[in-house]
Order: C-alpha cells, then structure tokens, then sequence
C-alpha cells in the first residue's frame, strides 16, 4: 500500500515539475501534451493487453462521460502546465490538489452526504490556503495589467476546473463504472484527449500555426509513461488503503503538494515568500481535516 501511495505522490509531482523542464528546454507544452495522450493510450493497452475503444464500449452508457472527460483533460493539463510556468510548481500543485473541496461540497447535494464540524473547517480553510499560496507581490505582476491578472486568475481557474473534473470523475465511478470496466473507461479517455488534441495540432500545423518538433515528441513520450502509471498507483492504493476513498484522496494530495514544492526548490530553486509557505501549510492543514475530521 505504501509503494503504491509513494509512486502516485512521485508520479504525480513528476507531471508537474516537467512542465517547468519544458520551458526550460523550450519544448512546445502543447505538443508534448497531445503526445503524451497518445502514449498513455499505448502504455494502457499495452499494460492490459488490449485496446479498449471498440464497438461494444462505445455503445456503453460511461463512454460519453469519457469523452467528455478526454476533453477536460486536454485543456486542463494547458492550464497545469502554464501555472507552473507562470506562478511556480508549488502554486499549481496547491491549486491543482486543493480542488478535491468542490466535488466534497457538491457530494452534500447530489449524494445527500454530510461535510461539519473540523471537515467544514478544513473546506473553509482551503479556500484561505488557495489565496495566500497564489499571493505575489511581484511588482512586474502588479504593474502590467493583463500579464499581472493572469498571474492570479490561472491558478484559480486551474482550482475550478481540477475541481470539476474531479466531480465528473466521482460522479461516473459511483453511477457507471465497475471494477471490471474501470480500465477501459480510463483509457477511452486518454484516447479521447489525444484525439481531441490531435485534431487541434493538426489544424495548427496545416494552418502554420505551429511547427512540428521532435524534442515535444520525446517529451511527451517522457510524460505520458509516468502520467498513465500515477493514476495505475492511485487505482492500486485506493484499492488497498485501509482509509475511506474521502481520507485516502486527501492524504495522497498532501503528499504531492508537499513533494512537489521542496522539489521545486530544489530542482528549479523556486522562491516562495513567507505568505506563500504560509498557504503551502495551511493546504495541508486542510487537507487532513478533510481526510480525518470526522475521527477528531
């Protein structure tokens, strides 16, 4: 179970703290992006044996949830990867794993369930951790309008939208999918992001939008292999954590905000004023009361 847990809060952090290395390397995110998908579907059919997108399934009432997922998928790993260009890994990772609040607050009315006491507290606090962690006081980001509010709206952009996809992702894995077809359902989706984003990066290029580069190729290859098995760990975990999926989800992200941000300093010697550790720290704070307010 641990192995399982370690992989996914390695894994996971790895996704983000590429994105950096891409601007770094200047690798088009975009097509590395559409290339990862396409690994993932590969590695997924590969690890399973077969290829799951077929006649049968498509006639299955969660192939259009996964449809509809592949596409928040492509436009939300953009919008990952340019917050942790833009305002840092840490920034995006606290974003990203905090948005586990909207599908707990939207379970109390589509699933009757009950979020009080340290639980309620741990949401409110959340919202606080989401604004001091994306706080700058940059004086470039004050002072140039519209590059100063994109400092500020993608992470929470990044925060609603994570949060949405988390949602759609509970929704169907209570309503449609089993233990049985959980694979296919997640490999149609990495299909469906590569299709979607295929079709987009083809437009670009005929249109000369853009110019084919090998080196996003062979990231998105570098990407799409940890991204397909940060997601076979989470899977694994769940299965055999002795937590409930509301405390295990939790944990996990805590893991990564936490990894992700001393690695970004590390690694990109990323600097977080005291109001952003602050925020980094309230995140965690948060997430276990989430995972174990209901035991305090």
């Amino acid at each position: 179970m641990i192995t399982y847990l370690i992989g996914s809060i390695v894994l996971t952090s790895y996704l983000t703290l590429s994105f950096k290395a891409c601007e770094k390397f200047r690798v088009n995110v975009f097509q590395a992006i559409v290339f990862n998908y396409i690994t993932c579907v590969i590695t997924g059919s590969v690890v399973n044996g077969s290829f799951p997108v077929h006649a049968a399934n498509m006639a299955m009432p969660w192939f259009k949830w996964a449809c509809i997922m592949g596409a928040m998928f492509v436009s939300i790993f953009n919008v990952v990867a340019v917050t942790a260009q833009k305002n840092g890994v840490a920034v995006a990772s606290v974003a990203n794993k905090l948005s586990l609040i909207i599908p707990v607050i939207l379970s109390v009315y589509l699933y009757n369930e009950t979020v009080a006491g340290w639980k309620a507290a741990g949401v409110a606090l959340a919202l606080v951790a989401v604004v001091f962690t994306c706080y700058t006081a940059r004086k470039d980001a004050m002072g140039e309008g519209k590059q100063g509010l994109m400092l500020y709206m993608l992470p929470l952009v990044l925060f609603l939208s994570s949060g949405l996809l988390d949602a759609l992702i509970n929704h169907v894995q209570i309503t449609y999918v089993t233990e049985e077809n959980n694979n296919d359902y997640l490999v149609s989706s990495f299909f469906s992001a590569a299709t979607i984003g295929s079709l987009l990066l083809l437009i670009q290029l005929i249109r000369k939008k853009q110019q084919f580069q090998w080196k996003s190729l062979w990231a998105g290859i570098l990407i799409g292999i940890p991204n397909y098995f940060s997601i076979w760990c989470l899977v694994h975990f769940l299965k055999e954590s002795p937590w409930q999926t509301s405390a295990s989800i939790p944990v996990n992200n805590m893991g990564i905000v936490l990894f992700s941000s001393v690695a970004a300093g590390v690694l990109f010697k990323e600097r977080l004023s005291t109001i952003n550790w602050l925020g980094i720290l309230l995140s965690l704070l948060a997430i276990y009361l989430i995972a174990f307010g209901d035991q305090l």
